[in-house]
């Protein structure tokens, strides 16, 4: 059986795609699964965690690779025959290139800052999809607890034709830190408050893809 992919899509820089991209990635292999990691950003954010990563501890469970927009399906489908999931990093823009990526995927994750900044954004990522026929699932990102715009960007988010993951990541200093050292949260504090949000995160995604 194929694996699926989950592609990362938001077209405001700093929304926090390699984060998420990453953490989910960690987090399926803890539990089990094999994981391929597919950037398609010339920035390079991925492939420089990976890197980190590999140079730590050779990165085991893990494939990587990188492709241009239209080299994404190619990709896709040879890191699929290998991984249960291929979990696909894009820039920070919504035009023609990002089809190939979106076709391939099995869901759309969008993160979305507690900016209205952000917010505006993510209409033009919910209007491509749409166009390609996959499914997208919203993810409040950097969220800041009992914070008035918090608030006012997750009701907001209630009103747009895609559905919201009921779990937000919070604004934590430990995302920054440890995909700098290339490791994911669960790993590095299995226990903590970030690491269960990713992990109930997860359980949502997983419920989503099996129906």
């Amino acid at each position: 059986m194929a694996g699926r992919a989950i592609t990362v899509a938001q077209q405001k820089g700093g929304s926090g795609k390699t984060t998420l991209a990453v953490n989910l990635a960690i987090a399926l292999l803890g539990r089990g699964h094999s994981v391929a990691l597919l950037d398609t950003d010339p920035q390079g954010s991925l492939g420089r965690w990976f890197m980190a990563r590999r140079e730590r501890d050779g990165a085991p469970g893990l494939e990587f690779a990188t492709a241009s927009a239209w080299g994404v399906g190619y990709e896709c489908e040879k890191l699929k025959k290998h991984a249960d999931f291929v979990i696909v990093d894009t820039p920070p823009k919504i035009d023609s290139d990002l089809r190939p990526a979106l076709r391939e995927s099995a869901l759309v994750l969008v993160p979305v800052a507690t900016s209205h900044v952000d917010l505006w954004a993510t209409e033009s990522v919910l209007e491509m999809t749409e166009r390609v026929g996959r499914p997208v699932m919203l993810v409040l990102n950097r969220a800041a607890p009992r914070a008035r715009l918090t608030g006012e960007i997750s009701a907001a988010l209630d009103t747009l034709s895609a559905p919201r993951a009921q779990t937000p990541l919070r604004n934590r200093v430990i995302y920054a830190e440890t995909l700098g050292e290339g490791y994911g949260v669960t790993e590095r504090a299995p226990k903590g408050p970030a690491a269960q949000e990713v992990q109930a995160l997860l359980d949502e995604i997983a419920a989503f893809l099996d129906g």
